[in-house]
């Protein structure tokens, strides 16, 4: 078998395995958003809070502010649910590759190459909560800045687990005009940490 072919039937290989990879975590979790509507709540809070960034009257923007204080709190309460369920799944399903691009026989034989996908989801939810609950006392305008942040850095991580990582990239410069380092230092300073550490698979030390 000459040098040529081999590369090819690599290659061939490697793109069924990526196709298997991409289909079986975009069912996964697929299953579990259609059981609630954090896909909806998200976009509702999208396009209010830019509807109150480009109100002029500070006591108009103020009031549509407040009109999905209980949005955040049901994304950051079915965050959690989402968390939670995917407690419940295999580790096998819920790992995902941190190289730049999707090469799953390749992070199958360097385990350091992988992340999982659960406790990202967890760093997410915790940090839908601090905002929600408006921990650190911010205003309305500040708060909806960090929530906002923190609903496209959960949409980066869902696209990067079904896809890849330059995928989620992409879709986060042509939806919202920002990119993932900017989104991440947008963020709530416990997401930042937490899902740098994540990321970098190191720990808070003792």
């Amino acid at each position: 078998m000459n040098f040529a072919l081999s590369l090819l039937i690599a290659f061939i290989m490697g793109q069924v395995l990526r196709l298997r990879y991409q289909r079986h975590h975009i069912q996964l979790l697929s299953r579990h958003l259609a059981t609630m509507q954090l896909e909806k709540h998200m976009e509702t809070l999208t396009t209010t809070y830019s509807r109150a960034i480009q109100e002029a009257d500070p006591s108009r923007q103020e009031q549509i502010f407040a009109t999905v204080t209980q949005t955040e709190q049901t994304v950051a309460a079915q965050a959690q649910r989402l968390a939670e369920a995917f407690e419940h799944e295999p580790e096998n399903s819920t790992l995902m590759g941190v190289l730049a691009y999707n090469l799953p026989f390749l992070t199958n034989l360097f385990p350091s190459m992988k992340r999982d996908f659960r406790k990202l989801l967890y760093i997410h939810a915790a940090g839908f909560r601090y905002v929600a609950d408006n921990v650190p006392n911010w205003d309305a305008k500040t708060r909806a800045y960090h929530f906002s942040a923190e609903l496209y850095l959960f949409q980066h991580s869902c696209h990067w687990f079904c896809r890849s990582r330059p995928v989620a990239d992409a879709r986060l410069m042509v939806r919202h005009k920002v990119d993932h380092k900017k989104v991440l230092d947008s963020v709530s300073p416990p997401t930042h940490k937490a899902y740098t550490q994540w990321l970098t698979n190191t720990k808070s030390p003792q």
